[in-house]
């Protein structure tokens, strides 16, 4: 009998998202792993060869998520208030039916000599393109009810529904809206291509009894790894305690080991574990231990 054969193997992260994303408007394109950069720019000069000279190899120290911002656009995009730049604020709250969307005008009460309306009506238009920015980043699908400010007159509602099909129409993934109420209420719904980004990193809240979430314990010891990496030329010692929370120790010596040897190649000596159920979920601190 013949030995079994591999058929077909998944493509990896990098792979999917250069297959399905990649276009000429790409301005640059930016890879911290140096076997993740040869394979990517082979596929690069295979499918799009003008794109391959704007592909380069990052290799500067700091990670590379806060050197672009993206670690903080994940870290807010996990957030349920979202604040808007003239100061109203969007809720983003999930329940296991749809996903309800609350826009306030919070710290921005307008221009003293403008009426109540016109600060509305901009905090709504803000918060339109914002909200769809936070559909199309945390790939929220299924059903999702945007509750805007209730706004008096029926062109001011046509300008806020309007902008939010033009911004809806920028997103590749198939969506309709539609205005069920003439207090603001719009109701839109998308195509669910995969789980929502809090769904992927984030889990139950032991806590609370699952009624919010934490970050999820891949994604706490991606944090450390991330904060290492910041802090490794500053720390001393022969050795190096990391004081974490048991599920992250566990974590650490077995499914998530190759984050702990990640680790210690960063800073260049071994790192002990100690597990302190007395520490939250997130938290974690650092210990140098003899002098170097």
């Amino acid at each position: 009998a013949r030995a079994p054969a591999i058929i077909h193997r998944e493509e990896n992260l990098a792979a999917k998202l250069l297959r399905d994303y990649l276009t000429d408007d790409f301005q640059a394109i930016r890879i911290d792993d140096e076997q993740e950069y040869a394979r990517s720019l082979r596929f690069i000069e295979r499918v799009m060869p003008g794109l391959a000279a704007r592909t380069q190899r990052y290799e500067k120290e700091f990670p590379i998520l806060e050197e672009y911002g993206v670690q903080a656009e994940l870290d807010k995009a996990l957030r349920s208030k979202v604040w808007l730049k003239s100061g109203g604020y969007i809720v983003v709250n999930h329940t296991e039916a749809l996903v309800a969307i609350d826009v306030n005008t919070g710290r921005y009460v307008g221009k003293r000599t403008g009426r109540l309306e016109d600060t509305i009506v901009k905090t709504n238009l803000e918060a339109a393109k914002e909200i769809v920015r936070q559909i199309r980043l945390r790939d929220l699908g299924g059903i999702i009810v945007l509750d805007f400010i209730d706004m008096e007159e029926r062109k001011n509602r046509q300008r806020v529904y309007q902008l939010l099909e033009q911004e809806l129409r920028k997103d590749r993934s198939p969506s309709k809206a539609v205005q069920v109420s003439e207090f603001g209420l719009i109701v839109v719904t998308r195509k669910r291509a995969k789980q929502s980004l809090e769904r992927q990193l984030t889990e139950p809240c032991p806590y609370c009894s699952g009624s919010a979430v934490i970050k999820a314990t891949p994604t706490v010891c991606y944090d450390i790894l991330a904060e290492m990496r910041k802090l490794g030329g500053e720390l001393n010692g022969h050795r190096v305690q990391l004081r974490v929370n048991p599920d992250i120790a566990r974590a650490l010596e077995k499914e998530e080991r190759g984050v702990l040897r990640d680790v210690e190649k960063i800073l260049g000596r071994r790192v002990t574990l100690k597990a302190d159920a007395q520490l939250h979920h997130e938290q974690f601190d650092v210990m140098t231990l003899g002098e170097r």
